[in-house]
């Protein structure tokens, strides 16, 4: 086996700084299916997507931290926590005042993020202390709701750098957004549905903070909310209300009343604001510090926006009277941003402790840099507004979002097809989509709706007509139940799905299939938007897969003659298609004129030509198609489509990668035969498919070139081109990203089946020392093996972090353990 020496030594395990001029760096903070902010390397918050909707772009005005320090023989000092504005400055009236754009900054600061924890270092001069910002919203594998929490932890971290004690103020402030947040020409806040917004100042036990509400809206309404930051440290200063007066008096009251002597000054407001109008509100903490001491100054930010659409966009949603509207899953786990609050306050100690076992067990490992990178960085996407619960408990996703709404509505069963992140953290939210797809969009004759519409009373169409089953999202499907029930060992589970799986792959050959061979060759809509013609391996291969697991889940139910049928059916399918489209070299697609139909590949080698493949090797179901074929299939794939200069690249579609940077397109034609229009995104680079690719390159024994690819990915998104935490296809947070969870599991050679409690490692890399990351439906924690140099043999250790990992057998390195307890 290949150990890709020269690169793993190229690949620091040091964790990624971006400093303020990485404009791009934005780290997401929020629950699963809570909407989220983001904190960017100047330290400012930014990206409110709290509402219910994506909101990229939109700033809370007024809404930052600042500090105030005064040593006991020096002047104060006061200024805004983030390091100052980046060029250029080219608004056409300047920056207005409630951006803070002219109150003093830090004079630099780098952000550390390590998904889900971040840090953020200030620098100043001009401050006796030296402060830096951990901020984190707990994220726990196995342990949804404790992960699905609408707020943050933000802890301002405080040391005297200075001989003399000196005396220090963080001071928290934000804007009551209730009512919409609207600007005229001028950048002045225009908040004409606001009014009866009140900031009210709460305590309870340890915490003191702020409750951001209004009376205007009903209970029920979709503008109704709240949001709370409080504050545990003892000693509190509070200003529930910024000055109500004209033009920008607001704005010097606040600071010359902070930066005077670090307090700030009730001004005794006892009503909600005037219609049209809102408040802003402050919470401080303040301590003296020692010289050479460090405090915290703990925070917790949270938001409770309950009520949303019973649908995806506006356009798809329940047009029924009194079930228009519904509620996020986290309404029926708090009753406000308080109760949220106070929760993570009062479960604080737990929720860490989860947390940063998570984080330490992903990122001790032996893992090279961009891989850490590529699994962490992607996690994001289920924090993100691409993906919701409801208060049933159903969990969707959108393939990605607009700056301003989500994007590619349906939890679409051929894009999640390549996502395996939230399967290997969270599987339970896995099997409630498939219960989704396999229970309410199956149809009676099998065709599955490859968008989740009818739960919403509503019917998923294209081109003006009820849309096609989509060939690689159906048989996928399939294949990620099996997935989910060998994750879990979930029996029942199964059960309930396996009569509809069964009609979901009996639909295949009766409707894609017009010659009897077993090969789809009709029309077989697909990832592309497209339909391919003819036999082709992407279709192909999915309809392999799904048969080698129905096969298997037949066996395991004793439903032997339905085993032997769909494994019969394999046998025959995987030589015929091999067959047809085996060129050589790669696999390719058969037709007569590849241009007797828009939009197809032909002899084209396509980058996504194995993806079934490398899903049954992830989920253990081995080889479809020749070993040896597969493993020149995939070389070429990364000898034709990996491009390390942009620079001449002709692409006439979308454009992701350009000039310098280096990326794998989705096919080329190496042998000639490109089709005059060939499919839509041919030429494009999808970070979805270069990781799935490079998985399945390691795991054919191509391991430098899997990583290179990786590596690739990792730098383009470096904080100035594009963010490190979130990759885009049709989409913000786009879930196909989510296939990079593929690379933990082919490095590791983790293999699983709790439905006999068994798990493997065969790590592929650093084998004499290895350590990494591994969870199962049931547990988590890390495996690690290192070389007895007197004995030549490994010696193994499991550490069970979480969970029930009771009577798991474990094999690796030729030996085998049971864990008990």
């Amino acid at each position: 086996m290949v150990n890709a020496p020269q690169l793993l030594a190229s690949q620091s395990s040091r964790t990624t700084v971006y400093p303020a001029e990485a404009t791009e760096a934005a780290f997401l903070l929020g629950g699963i299916g809570t909407g989220n902010i983001s904190i960017g390397s100047r330290g400012e918050f930014r990206d409110w997507e709290i509402f219910n909707r994506p909101g990229k772009g939109v700033q809370m005005p007024n809404t930052y931290f600042a500090i105030w320090a005064k040593t006991e023989s020096g002047s104060p000092v006061a200024k805004v926590l983030e390091a100052r504005l980046p060029q250029p400055h080219s608004l056409s009236h300047g920056y207005h005042p409630i951006t803070g754009a002219g109150l003093p900054r830090m004079e630099s600061s780098s952000l550390r993020g390590e998904y889900p924890i971040m840090q953020v270092d200030f620098e100043d001069g001009a401050l006796p202390v030296q402060v830096s910002l951990e901020a984190f919203t707990p994220f726990i594998p196995l342990q949804v709701d404790d992960s699905s929490i609408p707020g943050a932890y933000l802890t301002y971290r405080v040391t005297n750098t200075s001989d003399e004690p000196v005396d220090v103020t963080i001071a928290g402030s934000i804007l009551n957004p209730l009512g919409g947040l609207e600007y005229d020409k001028f950048g002045n806040l225009n908040m004409k549905n606001a009014g009866g917004n009140f900031n009210e100042f709460r305590q309870e036990g340890d915490c003191s903070g702020l409750v951001l509400g209004t009376n205007k809206f009903a209970a029920d309404d979709l503008q109704q909310g709240t949001l709370a930051l409080l504050t545990t440290n003892p000693h509190i200063t509070c200003k529930p209300a910024w000055l109500r007066g004209a033009w920008f008096d607001f704005l010097q009251e606040f600071w010359d009343d902070f930066a005077e002597d670090g307090r700030l000054n009730d001004l005794g407001y006892d009503t909600p604001s005037d219609t049209g109008r809102t408040d802003t509100g402050s919470i401080g903490a303040y301590e003296t510090l020692a010289p050479g001491e460090t405090k915290s100054f703990a925070f917790v930010l949270a938001w409770h926006f309950p009520n949303r659409i019973n649908g995806w966009n506006a356009h798809i949603c329940v047009k029924e009277e009194g079930r228009q509207t519904t509620q996020n899953y986290y309404a029926g786990q708090f009753d406000s941003s308080w109760a949220a609050a106070t929760y993570l306050v009062a479960e604080r100690e737990r929720l860490e402790k989860g947390t940063k076992a998570f984080h330490q067990a992903l990122f001790d490992s032996a893992l090279p840099r961009p891989v850490l990178e590529a699994l962490s960085g992607n996690m994001t996407v289920l924090r993100s507004t691409t993906c919701f619960r409801l208060i049933d408990g159903r969990f969707y996703g959108y393939e990605g979002c607009f700056d301003d709404a989500g994007s590619c509505d349906g939890t679409c069963t051929h894009v999640w097809n390549y996502a395996q992140t939230v399967a290997f953290l969270f599987p339970e939210l896995e099997r409630n989509m498939r219960r989704t797809e396999f229970l309410t969009e199956v149809n009676e004759d099998g065709k599955m709706n490859f968008r989740a519409f009818q739960m919403f009373d509503s019917q998923w169409n294209w081109n003006g007509q009820p849309a096609p089953a989509a060939a690689d999202g159906q048989m996928g499907t399939i294949m990620r139940a099996y997935r989910e029930w060998k994750l879990s060992g979930d029996d029942e589970f199964l059960r309930e799905l396996w009569p509809a799986i069964q009609k979901t792959l009996d639909y295949g050959p009766e409707h894609w299939d017009t010659d009897g061979d077993l090969v789809f060759d009709g029309i077989q809509h697909n990832t592309y938007d497209i339909e391919f013609y003819g036999p082709n391996p992407l279709t192909g291969i999915f309809f392999l897969g799904a048969l080698r697991a129905a096969s298997e889940m037949a066996a395991y139910l004793g439903e032997n003659e339905v085993a032997a049928r769909y494994s019969e059916a394999f046998e025959k399918s995987s030589k015929r298609l091999d067959e047809l489209t085996w060129d050589g070299e790669y696999y390719v697609q058969r037709l007569d004129d590849v241009n007797a139909h828009k939009y197809q590949h032909g002899i084209g080698c396509l980058s996504d030509q194995l993806l079934g493949q490398q899903l049954a090797h992830l989920y253990g179901l081995g080889y479809l198609l020749p070993k040896e074929r597969v493993q020149s299939a995939i070389h070429a794939v990364f000898k034709y489509n990996f491009k390390t200069d942009f620079n001449d690249h002709v692409n006439c579609q979308r454009t992701y990668t350009l000039n310098d940077e280096q990326g794998l397109v989705l096919c080329s034609w190496p042998n000639g035969g490109r089709p005059k229009l060939p499919f839509v995104y041919s030429d494009e680079v999808w970070t979805g498919i270069e990781y799935h690719v490079a998985t399945h390159l390691i795991y054919e024994g191509f391991i430098e070139e899997g990583l290179q690819l990786v590596k690739a990915v990792r730098d383009r998104h470096d904080g100035y081109r594009r963010s490190p935490w979130n990759e885009v296809e049709c989409g913000h947070h786009y879930a196909r990203s989510m296939s990079s969870w593929g690379l933990l599991i082919a490095l590791s050679g983790f293999e699983f089946d709790m439905s006999y409690g068994v798990i493997k490692f065969a790590p592929v890399i650093n084998q004499a020392e290895y350590t990494s990351f591994w969870s199962t439906g049931r547990a988590w924690g890390t495996y690690s093996q290192k070389l007895n140099e007197r004995t030549g043999e490994h010696d193994i250790e499991v550490s069970v972090l979480a969970g029930d990992a009771s009577n798991l057998r474990v094999l690796a390195c030729g030996k085998e353990i049971i864990i008990n307890g």
